[in-house]
């Protein structure tokens, strides 16, 4: 299985990408709407098609990316039955089982922080995907979205807690940086319903947490309602002045067979050295060459007027062209992907 774990710093919210190996089929847990651009070039880099968009229960902190992801790649989406949110393809409940490629995850239904609580365990019970019901040293909180304690603590410990005891836990949040536990740490130590914890014990503690409201709960519930459907459909701003896509590392990239088609519409700058320029057929017709050294000091020589697209021999140097332009204020910018190495294939 491919597995990546990433990080959403504004709501230290955790998402999940699990792919088939085999046929690139993939699953997101808990996407962030903020966050799409980021996990639509995960995709594209790894070569992975997209099939569900899945969410552990409705959110308080952040907004899901469901339907955009939905709108960018054509995924269904699913989450708690019990929700009954809009836009939902798959109504989820406990012991169903989602495929994806040779692949699957089976669904536990785990309430107690939201009536509507899931979490999502591999074919192999090597990995739990525990949303906010538990997370390391901690789970969460109960008293609001229809939670209960005595609910909670239920869902951990006849649910999650009787899961191999190595299996590993991957919480839908961390505010102090850690990543991942196992179920034997969580039985040991985990702060709230750990070390042979009672219900009772459970439900004093988190009667006792009188934690403050959730800032965005007033934005995120209803609009998770609706999946992350935004008011009129409204899409995230995007570039308008060509067919622009993000690396995973967030570079703005156009196509070289683009360029070509297109070079009236923008400028290129070549940001190779002079000595790699020394032959008649090695620069492009119509370029302004500003080698990437100099490149910081000689942002007044460009002009604004129509797009800069920048090149260099793999795509590389001219990536780092596009950073030093955007922090000297250029909007209309991106690199084309593939440096002259890709040009020279198509011409």
């Amino acid at each position: 299985m491919i597995f990546r774990q990433l990080y959403d710093i504004t709501s230290s919210t955790y998402t999940y990408l699990l792919a088939c190996g085999v046929t690139g089929a993939a699953v997101l847990i808990d996407p962030v709407f903020e966050r799409v651009q980021r996990d639509l070039a995960l995709l594209k880099e790894l070569d992975l098609k997209l099939e569900f968009a899945l969410d552990s229960h409705c959110h308080a902190d952040h907004v899901t990316a469901a339907w955009l992801l939905k709108q960018k790649t054509g995924c269904q989406i699913a989450n708690a039955a019990v929700i009954q949110a809009d836009e939902v393809d798959r109504p989820l409940q406990h012991g169903d089982l989602i495929a994806f490629g040779q692949e699957s995850l089976h669904v536990l239904a785990t309430p107690g922080h939201t009536n509507g609580c899931l979490s999502f365990v591999s074919s192999d019970q090597t990995r739990v995907f525990s949303g906010d019901a538990l997370l390391i040293r901690g789970c969460g909180r109960c008293d609001f979205q229809q939670g209960d304690a005595r609910t909670l603590f239920r869902s951990i410990t006849e649910q999650l807690f009787t899961l191999p005891p190595a299996c590993m836990i991957y919480p839908g949040h961390d505010y102090n940086g850690r990543t991942v536990s196992t179920v034997a740490e969580e039985q040991a130590f985990n702060a709230r319903v750990g070390g042979g914890a009672s219900e009772q014990d459970f439900v004093g503690y988190m009667a006792a947490l009188q934690l403050p409201h959730p800032k965005l709960i007033d934005h995120a519930v209803p609009a998770n309602l609706k999946s992350g459907r935004p008011d009129a459909d409204a899409m995230p701003d995007e570039p308008s002045w060509a067919p622009v896509y993000f690396t995973f590392s967030g570079v703005p990239e156009v196509t070289v067979e683009w360029v070509i088609h297109n070079r009236a519409r923008v400028q290129i700058l070549d940001v190779r050295e002079a000595a790699e320029l020394e032959g008649p057929d090695d620069r492009l017709a119509d370029t302004q060459v500003i080698p990437l050294a100099q490149l910081r000091s000689h942002t007044d020589s460009l002009t604004r007027d129509r797009p800069i697209v920048c090149l260099c021999r793999s795509g590389r140097r001219s990536a780092m062209a596009v950073s030093i332009l955007q922090k000297a204020g250029f909007t209309e910018v991106a690199n084309i992907a593939g440096g002259i190495l890709r040009w020279e294939e198509l011409t």
